[in-house]
């Protein structure tokens, strides 16, 4: 038994854990590039808390998921100011673009040059840049990952600058900032979530660590998600936080599958939200997975377990579980993928990209084009 764990250099979670961020942040050096969301309100009071601290502070707004060329006019600007330290706060997509500039800052490389599958893949030629992380959402675990998505419309794919020593150095999660989330960006950030301590698990990278976390996470996601679709419950709310954070730190050590092998296509061609995607695949990509494996007569017991923990949560019999939950994901108001695409997917042509990614190398069986075309078209 062999295995490694890569975890955040430091882990800080709670409510109210972000009342004390300026001084930790400023901890890592004096000028500090702040990358921030749009809507993120305590982002100015972190800003005002870190030039009391004594640290002069650069603000870069993410505007949605980070594409190529965002990623290289935000280094144009980042360089220039010359940071010691990168602190985001936002979604995962702002966190991903604080990953990517605090990694490429030192480089002198282009950054094309260091992304998978459209780029060499190159390894950074230098450590990255300290690195804090403060979701508002509770979804990617970006906080806790290693890797940065980067759009690149012109090849219609999301791909990854990825890199062991991207994983942040300090990853401060206080749920009480993702308080009040509306429910479309709530349901698609926590089905992300859940879909990412459920393939980490199924993975065919997992270990026995990774295992641990997931079997916890799997249950109390599937759980805080049902209750937050009846009201707003900051119970439920800091359970999230605390699946996306498992989540992260499961994806980064055992891997993903194929809902993320998937996701990264279709929303790199069609333009539609990543956790949405995730929401819309997993449940076909379960299906497809189980039947692949028992064609094979191999072990299913822990696609059996995941349905035990979701038959838990919807208050239904294990074998009927799938179809309540894709049910319950339409009521909920998830969209279909046919609505958020820009276009109509190509099934075939999807599956075959799909099959070139990183995601996909760690799901438990192949599939066979025919079963991930089965998935995009049920999504």
């Amino acid at each position: 038994m062999t295995f490694e764990l890569i975890t955040p250099g430091r882990i800080v979670f709670g409510r109210g854990a972000a009342a004390g961020a300026a001084a930790r942040i400023a901890a890592m050096g004096r000028r500090i590039l702040l990358v921030r969301g749009g809507s993120v309100g305590f982002a100015d009071a972190l800003a005002a808390d870190l030039r009391a601290q004594g640290a002069e502070v650069l603000g870069l707004r993410g505007q949605g998921e980070p594409t190529l060329d965002a990623l290289q006019s935000a280094l144009a600007e980042a360089r220039a100011f010359a940071p010691d330290a990168v602190a985001a706060i936002g979604g995962g997509s702002v966190i991903d673009l604080g990953k990517a500039l605090a990694a490429l800052v030192p480089s002198d490389r282009p950054p094309l040059d260091h992304l998978e599958v459209v780029g060499q893949g190159l390894p950074l030629p230098g450590p990255p840049l300290p690195m804090a992380a403060l979701p508002t959402t509770a979804g990617t675990g970006a906080e806790a990952t290693k890797n940065a998505v980067i759009g690149v419309p012109a090849h219609g794919r999301k791909v990854s600058l990825r890199d062991d020593r991207m994983i942040p150095a300090l990853a401060l999660v206080d749920p009480g900032l993702t308080d009040g989330c509306p429910w479309a960006v709530t349901l698609a950030s926590a089905l992300d979530a859940v879909t990412q301590v459920i393939e980490p698990y199924l993975s065919a990278r997992a270990n026995p660590l990774t295992d641990a976390l997931c079997r916890d996470a799997i249950p109390r996601g599937l759980a805080a998600l049902v209750r937050l679709a009846e009201a707003e419950d900051a119970a439920a709310r800091d359970a999230l936080a605390l699946v996306s954070l498992t989540g992260g730190i499961a994806l980064a050590n055992a891997g993903l599958g194929a809902v993320h092998g998937l996701a990264g296509v279709i929303g790199g061609r069609h333009g539609a939200p990543h956790g949405a995607i995730c929401g819309r695949l997993l449940v076909p990509v379960l299906r497809e997975n189980r039947a692949a494996l028992a064609a094979e007569g191999r072990p299913v017991d822990r696609f059996d377990e995941v349905a035990a923990w979701i038959a838990a949560a919807l208050g239904c019999a294990p074998a009927a579980a799938l179809d309540r939950f894709a049910a319950w994901i339409d009521t909920a108001g998830l969209p279909r993928l046919s609505d958020m695409a820009q276009g109509v997917p190509d099934p075939a042509a999807l599956a075959r990209e799909a099959g070139l990614s990183s995601s996909m190398k760690a799901n438990p069986v192949t599939l066979a084009p025919e079963a991930l075309a089965r998935i995009v078209a049920a999504g």
